[in-house]
């Protein structure tokens, strides 16, 4: 039932698309993708680098060609980077092309999680927490837009994320029942 399943995860940075996807993808025993390794591969550096050498546009364009690809594909978990819904054409390959799942979090909680992180080009400001202000303000309606589920994502444990995108999913049609754990065994299954 879900070898062709394409699920691509949303969120802004720090909301653990990385770490839910790969779990989520052995889980459903599907091929996890993350975004910005893809990213990374193409243009030769750390997405860091090329944002400072070649800026966020270039950066951006590479991104979304990446995202064009990657949502032809299926029998994946795609974990995109923070800011792949800011071109409508992101949002509308992923919309159109993948069960896409919005892992919200606060601003406030994305801080907590994200403020000794030194990698994240957008945060290494000032006031990082302000930024994230910023960001969450203009980039939550996006992935509203793009997404076809949304969990709540501010603290709960990777078994419990888990869950709650496979009840979803379960509740869509597109898991079976036995995929998804019962409230007692919320635990992914070992690799």
């Amino acid at each position: 039932m879900t070898a062709d399943l394409n699920l691509a995860l949303v969120g802004m940075p720090g909301c653990g698309k990385s770490t839910v996807g790969r779990v989520l993808a052995r889980h459903l025993d599907l091929h996890f993708v993350d975004a910005d390794t893809e990213i990374e591969a193409r243009i030769g550096m750390p997405i860091r680098s090329f944002f400072e050498i070649q800026g966020e546009p270039a950066f951006r364009d590479v991104e979304q060609q990446v995202l064009a690809d990657l949502a032809q594909g299926s029998g994946q978990v795609i974990a995109t980077g923070g800011g792949a819904v800011l071109r409508a054409a992101n949002r509308e390959a992923l919309h159109a092309r993948c069960q896409v799942i919005y892992l919200r979090a606060t601003p406030e909680e994305l801080y907590r999680r994200l403020r000794h992180d030194t990698h994240r080009p957008l945060l290494q400001v000032g006031d990082p927490q302000k930024r994230l202000r910023e960001l969450y303000r203009e980039r939550d309606p996006l992935y509203r837009q793009a997404a076809h589920f949304t969990v709540e994502a501010p603290r709960p444990s990777v078994p419990a994320l888990l869950n709650m995108i496979l009840m979803q999913l379960e509740l869509a049609g597109l898991v079976a029942t036995d995929q998804v754990p019962s409230p007692v065994d919320a635990s992914p299954r070992p690799a």
